[in-house]
């Protein structure tokens, strides 16, 4: 297995995080009562409980680097997500640093940001 990095972020309910994070393709691998972790293929979300996180208050993020992103973006797409509020999500542009990037904000208020990479 390559080297990797996973993201840890808080839930203030696991049920319901695991219900959002369904929405996007991702499946439960491991869930207790003090973590649980969601993968999407590659992609992987590790989720500590947080139950009196204020979600608009939460400065907890990630980066989501990804080959396809607007394969991903049209994939969450069908979650029917919002533009604005909690969760929400943007659409891919071309972001000031020279990548293309979405926004995904999760019920929780954590974002992430998902990045497109670029071609070698």
């Amino acid at each position: 297995m390559p080297d990797r990095i996973t993201a840890n972020l808080p839930a203030i309910d696991f049920e319901a995080t695991e219900a959002f994070y369904t929405k996007l393709g991702f499946e439960t691998v491991f869930a207790d009562s003090g973590w649980m972790i969601l993968a999407r293929g590659p992609l992987e979300i590790e989720l500590f409980p947080y139950p009196d996180l204020d979600p608009s208050q939460s400065s907890f993020s990630a980066c989501v680097r990804v080959a396809d992103l607007d394969g991903l973006y049209t994939d969450w797409l069908a979650a029917g997500l919002p533009g604005a509020g909690i969760p929400r999500m943007t659409p891919p542009k071309l972001e000031p640093f020279g990548l293309r990037m979405f926004a995904l904000v999760d019920l929780n208020g954590s974002l992430l940001r998902c990045i497109e990479e670029p071609p070698d």
